[in-house]
C-alpha cells in the first residue's frame, strides 16, 4: 500500500459465477483484455468442414461460442462498472492494482482506502526505516549471548586463550569481604581522563571514612610518553599524603588499573593494550605496578606498599560484596565496558596457583573485546564502522564501541549526520558542530531522554549548544527516537553479556555490582537491564542490580585489607 493518498483497493461483486482481475493503470491495455473487448475469440476452434456433420463437434462448437459471446458481455459489463466506480470520490487518484471478484448474489461494489496514520508523516516513517538496523530483537540477543558465553569459553581455556577476543584473565583475587574489615587504606583509581586519590578508613560496625582528591590527565600525557604518565600520578599521590599528614606511614596501597590487564600475581599486571583515549609509549606488555613503583621511589618522598593491582570491575565487585554476600558479578557501564565474574578455580585453564580452598578466583572477562573476531558482524551497522574507523585503535574493543559512553554520543552523531544529508532533520539549522566528530556528547543522549515525552526542554538546550535553536517539536522528536534507538541498543547487548555470565555461573541468586556513568546518568538504562534480562533468564531466576558506591576506591581499599590480613575472615 502507498503512503501518499492514495492507494486503494476496489472490490466489486456482479451478478455471475464467473470473475476477473485487471490492473488499474493497464487493465484494459493488456492484449487479452484488447481481445475480450473486441470480441476476437479466445477459444479457437480448430474444427473444418470434415467435421460439420459430427453432431459431438457441432455440440462443442456452439458451446464455446455460447461462453465466448457471454465473456465479452461480461467485459463490458466489467468495463461499465469500472467507469462507473472510477467516477466515485476519492477514486480519481487512484494508483496501483484494481480487483473485481463476482459472486451470485446481486451486483455491489465496495471501496476501501488504504490505512493512512495521522500520528506518524512520511518524514517520520522514513527516519524510522533508517533506524531499523540500530533495533535488535530477542532472537539477535539470543545469538549474541550464545557467542559470548562460547568466547569465555574459549578466553579461559588454555589451549584456546591466545584466540580468543575475550581473555578472561583471573585476577588472583579469591577472597569476598566478610564485612568485618577494619584498618586504614589507600587506593589509587586510574581508568579515565581524569585518576583519583583516596583514603579509607573502615572500622567495625560497617564503619567507613572516606577522603579522596580528583586529579586531571591532561591529553598530552594521555598521548606521551609512559614516564610522563607514572611521575604524574606519582606527583599527585605525594601531594595528596602531604596535605592529609600521612606521608611518613607506610599505608597498603589497592591501585585500580581500569584497562586490559594480564596479572602474573596479585601486585604484577601488565598492560596488554591501551583503550579511552589513552595511547602512552612504553607501557603496553610492562608491569604497571612496577612503572608505578619506580615513579614514586624516583622522588623519595612517601612510602607506600602496593599491595594489589584491579580493575574497576574487581572493586566494584568486592565494593558490593562487603555488603551482599550474593554479589558475584561486578559491571562497569561508562566511558568503557567491562565485567568480572566468580568463576571455579577447576574451570580456569589459566590458573597457575594453589588449588586450596577458596577454590573459586575472581575473573577479569576484558569483554570490550567481544567482536574483535567478527561475532557481531551480524549486528554491526555502517555507523558502528565509521566510529571504529575514526577511533585510535581501529578493529579493536567493538563490543565497547557500540555500548559505552565514550562512543554512544558519536555513534548517535553519525546517524543524524545521514538523516541531515537525506533533508531529513535540522533544515535550515546551523551544522558545523553537528559534522565535527566527537561533538555530540554522551550527555546529550541521558538529557534528551530525560525529557517527559512530548517535552523538548532539556533537548533544546542540547541543541543549542550545538548551535541550533528554534528546532522544531517534530525534529526533537526524532532526535530522541535516534537516541533511544542507540541506547536501547546497548542496553540490550549489555543484558546479553550480564545473561551470559549468569548461564556460565549456574547460581541461583546472584547480585549483580553496577557503577559507571552510563547506569548512573541514563534516565532509562536500569529498567531496560532488568526487564531484559528477566526475559532472558526466566521469570523465576531471582537476580539484581545492586549500584556500586565508590568501587573503584573502597573495592581496591578491601582488596587491600583483605591481602594484608587486617580484617577477621
Amino acid at each position: 500500500m502507498g503512503q501518499t493518498a492514495s492507494t486503494t483497493a476496489v472490490c466489486s461483486r456482479i451478478q455471475s459465477s464467473a470473475g476477473a482481475c485487471g490492473d488499474n493503470n493497464h487493465g484494459n491495455n493488456s492484449p487479452v483484455a484488447a481481445n475480450r473487448m473486441q470480441g476476437y475469440p479466445l477459444f479457437k476452434s480448430n474444427t473444418s468442414n470434415n467435421n460439420n456433420s459430427n453432431p459431438h463437434k457441432m455440440s462443442l462448437e456452439l458451446k464455446i461460442a455460447s461462453l465466448e459471446e457471454e465473456l465479452i458481455s461480461k467485459n463490458r459489463e466489467l468495463a461499465a462498472l469500472r467507469e462507473s466506480i472510477s467516477q466515485k470520490p476519492g477514486f480519481a487518484k487512484l494508483e496501483g492494482d484494481v480487483c473485481i471478484r463476482s459472486t451470485r448474489k446481486q451486483s455491489a461494489a465496495v471501496l476501501v482506502q488504504s490505512y493512512e496514520p495521522l500520528t506518524v508523516n512520511s518524514r517520520r516513517r522514513k527516519i524510522e526505516d533508517y533506524c531499523r538496523d540500530l533495533v535488535i530483537n530477542n532472537d539477535h540477543i539470543s545469538r549474541m549471548e550464545q557467542r559470548l558465553r562460547e568466547s569465555i569459553e574459549k578466553g579461559l581455556d588454555k589451549k584456546t586463550h591466545d584466540m580468543a577476543s575475550v581473555k578472561c584473565f583471573p585476577t588472583y583475587v579469591r577472597e569476598l569481604p566478610s564485612g568485618h574489615e577494619c584498618g586504614k587504606f589507600l587506593a589509587l583509581d586510574l581508568g579515565g581522563t581524569n585518576f583519583r586519590v583516596v583514603l579509607i578508613e573502615i572500622g567495625e560496625n560497617e564503619k567507613f571514612e572516606m577522603d579522596n582528591e580528583v586529579y586531571a590527565i591532561s591529553q598530552d600525557l594521555m598521548n606521551g610518553s609512559g614516564d610522563d604518565l607514572f611521575d604524574h600520578i606519582a606527583s599527585c599521590l605525594a601531594n595528596f599524603a602531604k596535605a592529609r599528614k600521612i606521608d611518613k606511614e607506610v599505608l597498603p596501597l589497592g591501585f585500580t588499573f581500569s584497562f586490559p590487564c594480564k596479572q602474573k600475581g596479585l601486585a604484577v599486571g601488565e598492560l596488554i593494550s591501551w583503550t579511552k583515549g589513552f595511547s602512552c609509549k612504553g607501557v603496553e606488555g610492562e608491569d604497571v605496578v612496577t612503572l608505578l613503583k619506580n615513579a614514586i621511589n624516583k622522588r623519595g618522598d612517601i612510602h607506600v606498599d602496593v599491595a594489589a593491582i584491579l580493575n574497576d570491575t574487581t572493586g566494584c565487585l568486592m565494593s558490593c560484596a562487603w555488603k551482599n554476600h550474593n554479589c558475584r558479578i561486578g559491571l562497569i557501564i561508562g566511558t568503557g565496558t567491562n565485567a568480572c565474574y566468580l568463576e571455579d578455580l577447576e574451570k580456569v585453564g589459566l590458573w597457575d596457583g594453589d588449588i586450596n580452598n577458596p577454590k573459586h578466583v575472581i575473573v577479569n572477562t576484558e569483554w570490550g573485546a567481544f567482536g574483535d573476531h567478527g561475532e557481531l558482524d551480524f549486528i554491526v551497522t555502517k555507523w558502528d564502522h565509521r566510529v571504529d574507523e575514526g577511533s585510535i585503535n581501529p578493529g579493536k574493543q567493538i563490543f565497547e564501541k557500540m555500548i559505552s559512553g565514550m562512543y554512544m554520543g558519536e555513534v548517535v552523531r553519525q546517524v543524524l549526520v545521514d538523516l541531515v544529508d537525506e533533508d531529513l532533520i535540522f533544515a535550515k539549522q546551523p551544522l558545523e558542530n553537528l559534522r565535527t566528530r566527537g561533538r555530540f556528547y554522551t550527555k546529550y543522549v541521558s538529557e534528551i531522554e530525560s525529557d517527559q515525552v512530548g517535552d523538548y526542554t532539556q533537548c533544546r538546550e542540547a541543541l543549542k549548544d550545538l548551535g541550533m535553536t528554534n528546532v522544531t517539536d517534530e525534529d526533537c522528536s526524532a532526535l530522541r527516537h535516534v537516541c533511544e534507538c542507540v541506547s536501547r541498543r546497548a542496553g540490550f547487548m549489555v543484558s546479553a553479556g550480564i545473561t551470559a555470565l549468569l548461564k556460565k555461573m549456574d547460581y541461583k541468586d546472584v547480585v549483580v555490582a553496577i557503577d559507571g556513568s552510563v547506569f548512573r546518568f541514563h534516565p532509562h538504562f536500569e529498567n531496560i537491564m532488568r526487564s531484559r534480562i528477566r526475559q532472558l533468564m526466566g521469570t523465576e531466576y531471582k537476580f539484581d542490580l545492586m549500584l556500586s558506591t565508590d568501587g573503584s576506591g573502597r573495592g581496591a581499599a578491601l582488596v587491600a585489607a583483605v591481602l594484608m590480613g587486617e580484617c577477621a575472615i
